[in-house]
């Protein structure tokens, strides 16, 4: 186990030192920071100097090692759009796009489970049949399209949620969010079930198929023929099998709806990291595009690490075969 948690770990660092680097060639080919910041008409004297502030005239390396030390205390310098150091301004945006990507994967994973499992346990119905026929919509719809749709009906139309924004906010040390009030929730329903349908829909797909896999196998077969209920077959065996898969996808959806919630919070004017980096391409603030990135791959690699970890615990062939292995 202690091996397994090092090679990943090991893994975890060399992925961030790669995304770093890319991040890193951002500066070094994505337009010249010393002319956004100081213009066009700045005098030869002033852009050396400034590049010399910067540590832009050092070697490529030198400048690449240094820019690995500012990241990994999640310092990126300051936004040339905004003039604020970027640290603070990811810090003012993560808690939207993380409170929104967890109601979204909360919605996800309380609907599609068990639409999942009813669906793989009473394929033949005509209200699964239903189920899988909105899933397929649901894989298949744009998010842009659904966010449109759903302003379109709950907020033009019937005037029941608000169409942007966040709402009110609480202070909680540095973090602020908005669940801890109601205008908070009224404003989160229509983006987090944006970004949650196509997870719903897939996640449903997913357990419905595994699960009657599963169902498939001989040792459930075994388990009928010992005479054990339905409910323990389906809810003691099957489903613990079929989760394997599904918590693989859910974390690499977990960190999808953070990343990829870019469209949900254009459409709706949510302001999170996903509107801050439309808006730094927009105006090719670097330093913004860089941090973000950065996070990002660390968001991905953390989930995975955790989906890893938890394999073990759901799994126990795993266990005998880390312990076969040693």
């Amino acid at each position: 186990m202690l091996a397994f948690i090092l090679r990943r770990v090991i893994q975890a660092i060399v992925v961030m030192v790669v995304v770093a680097y890319i991040a890193f060639l951002l500066f070094q080919y994505v337009g010249d920071p010393v002319v956004f910041l100081l213009g066009q008409d700045a005098s030869p004297a002033q852009i050396r100097e400034l590049r010399s502030d910067l540590g832009l005239d050092q070697p490529f390396f030198v400048q690449f090692w240094h820019f690995l030390l500012n990241a990994a205390q999640g310092e990126f310098g300051l936004s040339l759009r905004q003039g604020a150091k970027v640290s603070r301004l990811i810090a003012e945006r993560f808690p939207a796009t993380l409170e929104l990507a967890l109601v979204a994967a909360a919605l996800a994973l309380v609907a599609g489970i068990p639409l999942g499992i009813y669906s793989a346990l009473r394929r033949g119905t005509f209200l699964s049949q239903a189920f899988m026929t909105l899933s397929l919509l649901g894989v298949s719809l744009p998010p842009f399209l659904v966010g449109i749709l759903l302003i379109l009906v709950f907020a033009v139309t019937l005037g029941w949620f608000p169409s942007f924004g966040r709402g009110a906010t609480v202070q909680v040390g540095w973090w602020s969010s908005g669940l801890l009030t109601r205008d908070g929730w009224h404003h989160i329903v229509l983006p987090a079930l944006t970004l949650a349908i196509f997870q719903l829909a897939l996640i449903m797909r997913l357990v419905r198929s595994e699960m009657l896999e599963v169902l498939r196998t001989d040792y459930i077969k075994f388990a009928r023929a010992r005479g054990l209920s339905n409910r323990t077959i389906h809810f003691g065996h099957a489903l613990k099998n079929t989760l394997v898969p599904v918590m693989t996808i859910t974390g690499l959806q977990l960190g999808g709806l953070i990343a990829f919630a870019i469209i949900t919070e254009t459409v709706f004017q949510w302001p999170g990291m996903g509107l801050l980096f439309i808006q730094a391409v927009t105006f090719a603030d670097i330093p913004v595009m860089a941090a973000y990135l950065c996070l990002i791959a660390l968001i991905f690699v953390l989930i995975n690490l955790v989906v890893d970890l938890l394999y073990f615990v759901v799994d126990p062939r795993l266990r005998v075969g880390s312990a076969g292995g040693h």
